[in-house]
């Protein structure tokens, strides 16, 4: 059987999975990326973006927006700025999370007009997002 490790999902309204697993699958900001036992201690942020763990009970999907992830050797803890259940995410769920990153890319564009980095950064969010609904199918 292969090993397993702690896994927490926190986001600030509640404690969405705590178990052990075999792997997760977690959207870095800097490219997706597998995680499992024995992995290199990382601290890695989040992007908009699915996250999946594998492990004895089965698969579970969850939608995340952002956040961090602390990946040690034993244990992988996931704190997002939001989380839910990819079974529980609606079209009105994806539209709300869609326009709140449009309302980022606008504010970024004025209070940023010369800086390229914040207003690259909510476009990239801005299109995560718009591909999460794309990936689940809303």
């Amino acid at each position: 059987m292969a090993d397993t490790v702690q896994f927490d999902l926190v986001s600030p309204e509640r404690l969405l999975a705590s178990g052990q697993v075999t792997a997760v699958q977690i959207p870095g900001a800097d490219g997706d990326m597998t995680a499992m036992a024995e992995h290199a201690p990382t601290i890695t942020t989040l992007r908009p973006g699915l996250l999946v763990t594998e492990g004895p009970d089965g698969t579970s999907e969850y939608v995340v927006t952002g956040g961090f992830a602390e990946i040690t050797a034993s244990s992988i803890s996931v704190l997002a700025e939001r989380a839910i259940p990819k079974a529980e995410v609606t079209k009105a769920d994806h539209d709300a999370m869609v326009k709140e990153a449009e309302e980022a890319l606008v504010k970024a564009k004025e209070a940023f007009a010369n800086e390229p980095g914040p207003v690259d950064d909510a476009a990239k969010m801005l299109a995560d997002m718009v591909a999460v609904g794309d990936h689940i199918t809303l």
